[in-house]
């Protein structure tokens, strides 16, 4: 597998909420990623990635984070199991969630290079650890075709590296964040404006960060509200298949 530089969006700034709901601008940058096309070959994917900054970079913090209290006991059995695979975490490309909406998957991309679908303090982050395995992204819009939601499973070699990039993410979404795929030509949405408002969520399973960026396509920066419930019913929808597979589901 082989990588092209493509564009792709940028960060955005916070809005709140206790998950991580962040809202700030996007610019235009090189990027990467490999995608699965309908036709079933690989293509370049478009993504979205943070700015460059004029000025000098600052140093990362040094973070660790030991194995939570209520940690399975079939702990080492599991993470001896391969990571999740694209077509596990994804499964459908027409979605319906609980609450009856709709949603279709324009967009798939994945690499075991995982700091080419990273901003570069979380890559610099997860450089700290013993690594990512696999990152995968999806893009989905909604049944009106407005809503533009990458969701991003990032899965670890271990759950100690998954619980600090979680934290630090956490504590500062803007600079420990993933990037967002723009939608492929074939797809017929535009490509968010540069610095458009969106969210950011993300949700932790046994080895993996699942992560969810939405905006608008058309770039707007009202109707909050829906475009969070969207953004957190297409996190919830990927993680509950993420935390299947890894608590011992066949795949």
């Amino acid at each position: 597998m082989t990588f092209d530089d493509q564009g792709r969006r940028g960060p955005r700034s916070v809005i709140g909420g206790a998950a991580a709901v962040v809202l700030i601008g996007a610019v235009a940058a090189g990027a990467v990623l490999y995608t699965n096309g309908d036709d079933g070959g690989e293509r370049a994917a478009p993504l979205s990635a943070p700015a460059p900054s004029s000025t000098a970079a600052e140093p990362v913090p040094s973070a660790t984070a030991s194995l939570p209290s209520d940690a399975p006991a079939a702990l080492p059995s599991l993470l001896a199991r391969p990571v999740i695979r694209p077509e596990r975490a994804f499964p459908e490309k027409s979605v319906r969630l609980k609450d009856g909406s709709r949603y279709q998957r324009v967009d798939l991309a994945t690499t075991t290079s995982c700091a080419r679908g990273m901003s570069a303090g979380l890559a610099a982050l997860v450089d700290q650890g013993e690594g990512c395995l696999r990152l995968t992204s999806a893009l989905f819009t909604d049944a009106e075709r407005r809503s533009q939601i990458t969701v991003t499973v990032a899965s670890f070699r271990r759950v100690e590296d998954a619980s600090t990039v979680f934290a630090m993410a956490s504590m500062d979404p803007v600079t420990y964040q993933v990037v967002s795929l723009d939608p492929p030509p074939e797809a017929g949405l535009p490509t968010v404006p540069p610095g458009s408002a969106g969210l950011f969520e993300r949700l932790m399973t046994v080895r993996s960060v699942v992560f969810a960026n939405g905006q608008w396509g058309d770039g707007a920066e009202t109707g909050e509200a829906a475009l969070t419930r969207q953004t957190q019913g297409l996190l919830q929808y990927v993680n509950d298949h993420v935390v299947a597979y890894e608590q011992g589901g066949r795949g």
